[in-house]
């Protein structure tokens, strides 16, 4: 129970210190840019036309908003992340205990189990919290509009039932199941091959070179599942009735395979991947006004 609580207080800090991240990541997602782009430098120091990074444009939500803007849609993400900690307890309880063998390297059935189980956690959570993602989504996205559809929770409940009924609730719902399972499988099969057969077991910190392993091939497979999850963020707030919805910011998709496939073929896959050193896409023409540029 201690374990419980302790788990929820610490995903809620991270969550609160990371809202205005991922306000700025939202809207860059879904193609808005209020800022003109501007000569600068890569990490190479080799000069680029580039949009505005992560300081710039929450500097420009705070110009509009205020600072307490910048939190926006944190009050359905907190109660995403509260009760999708619960489910994913509650699930894994239900299941049974896990592996109880602290072993150095576990055997490919172990890895298997361990993450058949993980996955329906993780699924189970995802399925129960998506209609307050999208809630989430949705009120940060309506700062491109300056509309008030999406202000509080219960409001925005009603809207969605009564525009939309139950499914509405779980818009770009599969891209996201698909993401996170593709992503869990990816990164405990990568990390089992490099604990397996690439470190040597007799190491004196073998423990500690697999923790970090573990840690780069999840990170490897988050950047290899990203367009999943920009596919999903699109298909959460497509067509709802917000100009950031709607184009020009966003084209009206038939589904998210088509979502997928759009995006493909603009070279638009890892946008909003990076908040920094972002590179204007040759061939690309973004809601800003481009004449600043020299």
């Amino acid at each position: 129970m201690a374990d419980a609580a302790s788990q929820v207080l610490l995903g809620s800090g991270l969550t609160i210190l990371s809202q205005p991240l991922m306000y700025v990541k939202v809207l860059i997602q879904v193609g808005y840019e209020p800022l003109p782009p501007t000569i600068g430098r890569n990490i190479f120091g080799r000069q680029v036309c580039q949009l505005p990074g992560l300081f710039c444009y929450a500097q420009h939500i705070a110009s509009i908003d205020g600072k307490r803007g910048l939190f926006t849609g944190l009050t359905p993400r907190l109660c995403s992340g509260v009760l999708g900690t619960v489910v994913h307890g509650k699930v894994l309880q239900d299941l049974g205990p896990g592996n109880v063998q602290k072993e150095v390297t576990p055997s490919f059935d172990q890895v298997i189990k361990e993450t058949t189980r993980e996955m329906m956690a993780r699924s189970a959570a995802t399925l129960i919290t998506h209609p307050f993602h999208v809630i989430t989504l949705r009120s940060m996205v309506q700062f491109i509009g300056r509309e008030s559809k999406y202000c509080g929770l219960y409001d925005s409940i009603v809207t969605i039932y009564r525009e939309e009924g139950i499914l509405g609730f779980f818009a770009g719902l599969i891209p996201r199941l698909l993401g996170d399972i593709i992503s869990l499988w990816l990164c405990n099969s990568l990390a089992y091959l490099v604990n397996t057969y690439a470190l040597d077991s007799g190491v004196s910190t073998m423990s500690e070179m697999k923790s970090y392993s573990q840690a780069v091939t999840g990170f490897f497979a988050s950047m290899l599942t990203y367009p999943f999850v920009l596919v999903s963020n699109l298909m959460a707030v497509n067509n709802c009735g917000l100009a950031g919805g709607c184009p020009p910011y966003s084209p009206v998709y038939t589904s998210w395979i088509d979502c997928w496939c759009m995006l493909q073929k603009e070279g638009n896959m890892s946008r909003g991947n990076s908040l920094f050193f972002r590179k204007v896409p040759f061939g690309k023409t973004y809601c800003c006004d481009l004449r600043m540029l020299i």
